[in-house]
């Protein structure tokens, strides 16, 4: 029978139940996503006929509404139901979804606008079930398998995505743009999106709750607030959240807009490039998992992070590059870095405030962490959207060139327009590092180091397909018969002097 109160006791059967119940929702969840947020959220917009303000309004909301996580710890920890809490606004966030479908059969700003608020309430909602589900899951997940378990059902969101961004791909080629064709795909989505996430609710809602401890004295939201930043190494870890999230959605939001108006690609081909981006998601989360347990955090992000701030710099290089096709390539080498970094960011900033976050009163300190993400994300997208069409008519050109007797060899960089977001979002992302290497976190290692066990476990890798009876033979004639000459030499070398 299921119930939406918390127990007092949670036997290691039903842990392990919820724990498997966990993947199973990220197959719903991840498929009302897939279906209804970035790059489709995005063509969505452009199709309605959004501006680049309205675009990075839009972006700015998952955001911007996690500060609704400030009053819902008062909420959850004067309730002390979380998940009748998440089941709720989950409920009522994904009929929103519907409203949101229904935008596509019609035009003017009225759509747009209604388009934007259903967005807004969604993510309202989403905030206020989040800060529940996070402080429910912290008590729920085993402290020495936060990295395995997350990595495993983000491999199922991501897999999911993966799946029906094809799919999208597929439909809005078949169509063309602004035409009622188009209206009925996008419509489709954001339905199919809304049903999903209602099962995903439903699934949530067989899940069993750890009951909360006892709180002394009365809850108050200055006093549950000033214990993260009281914490001198969760306050430097929040400074670099708040740095990097502000540097990453700079520019990470405005993606399609570049490709779509700027490099004037299909949406067809932005949503290729999501799936590129997800199959390399799903090829290096499991290990990025592996890692941060084995190791820290930290130490993971030290070498994700630097990795997708050189993918979002390299973007410049597509607005240089004369040849399409080139082009084309270009852009899928960048989503496959960023796929592959991303997804290990993602995984361990996530681990890392939770494993800082002291078990029992970890919703303070989540919702803390939100709180600077939801600022700096939220704001970042805004500004991006005001400074469009300044940066627009704007132009910086660089010229290196070499010259010698026979030639000269001219390397012209031309940055306009969404170019100046990805340099700035590179300069910005460098301070950041730099405010990541003064967290400290158990069980740390230096990025070389992670680095060189990483490439140790390739060797290994490489060994173990070697065992196999030709390969090994393989390797060794070449040994043998340098031992061989070597023998030979010194003989021949022995002979000369006598």
């Amino acid at each position: 029978m299921i119930t939406l109160d918390p127990q007092p006791d949670v036997t290691e059967q039903e842990r392990e139940r919820g724990l498997s119940l966990l993947i199973v929702e990220a197959a719903f969840s991840g498929g009302a996503a897939a279906l209804t947020s970035g790059v489709i959220l995005t063509a969505f917009a452009l199709h309605l006929g959004a501006s680049n303000l309205m675009i990075g309004i839009l972006a700015s909301a998952p955001f911007l509404a996690q500060l609704l996580q400030l009053p819902a710890i008062l909420l959850v920890e004067r309730r002390r139901t979380r998940k009748r809490i998440s089941v709720f606004t989950s409920i009522a966030g994904r009929l929103m979804l519907g409203v949101m479908a229904a935008t596509a059969f019609f035009t003017g700003t009225g759509a747009l606008f209604t388009f934007l608020g259903a967005q807004w309430i969604l993510c309202g909602l989403g905030a206020i079930g989040t800060c529940a589900w996070n402080s429910w899951l912290r008590d729920l997940a085993p402290e020495n398998r936060l990295g395995q378990i997350f990595a495993r059902r983000t491999i199922w969101l991501t897999a999911i995505s993966l799946a029906l961004g094809l799919a999208a791909a597929f439909a809005l080629d078949l169509t063309a743009e602004h035409s009622p064709a188009r209206n009925l795909v996008f419509a489709s989505m954001f339905a199919i999106g809304c049903i999903t996430g209602l099962m995903s609710a439903r699934v949530v809602s067989a899940m069993p709750e750890p009951m909360m401890p006892v709180p002394v004295g009365d809850v108050r939201l200055v006093e549950l607030l000033r214990q993260p930043l009281r914490d001198g190494n969760f306050r430097r870890l929040l400074v670099f959240v708040g740095s990097w999230q502000f540097a990453v959605n700079l520019a990470t939001p405005f993606f399609t807009v570049f490709i779509v108006r700027q490099l004037h690609f299909n949406v067809s081909f932005v949503l290729v490039l999501s799936v590129v981006s997800q199959i390399a998601n799903i090829g290096a989360l499991r290990y990025w998992g592996m890692l941060s347990d084995r190791f820290a955090n930290k130490s993971v992000l030290a070498v994700c992070a630097p990795a997708y701030i050189v993918s979002i710099v390299g973007m410049i290089g597509a607005s240089q590059i004369g040849d399409r096709d080139l082009v084309k390539l270009w852009l899928i080498a960048l989503h496959l870095l960023m796929g592959a970094s991303v997804a290990g960011v993602t995984l361990t900033a996530t681990n890392i405030a939770l494993k800082l976050s002291p078990r029992g009163s970890a919703t303070a300190y989540v919702a803390a962490s939100a709180t600077v993400t939801a600022v700096a994300a939220g704001t970042a997208p805004i500004i991006g959207g005001l400074l469009a069409d300044f940066f627009a008519k704007r132009k910086l050109e660089v010229l290196v060139r070499w010259s010698n007797p026979e030639r000269s060899f001219g390397l012209p960089l031309v940055l306009t327009n969404w170019d100046f977001y990805f340099l700035i979002a590179g300069l910005i992302g460098l301070y950041a590092m730099h405010r990541l290497s003064l967290v400290q976190e158990q069980g740390e290692i230096e990025p070389r180091e992670l680095m060189g066990k990483m490439l140790d476990d390739t060797r290994r890798g490489i060994r173990n397909i070697s065992t196999v009876a030709g390969l090994r033979s393989a390797t060794a004639i070449p040994v043998s018969l340098l031992r061989d000459a070597r023998v030979r030499l010194r003989l021949r070398q022995a002979k000369s002097l006598d």
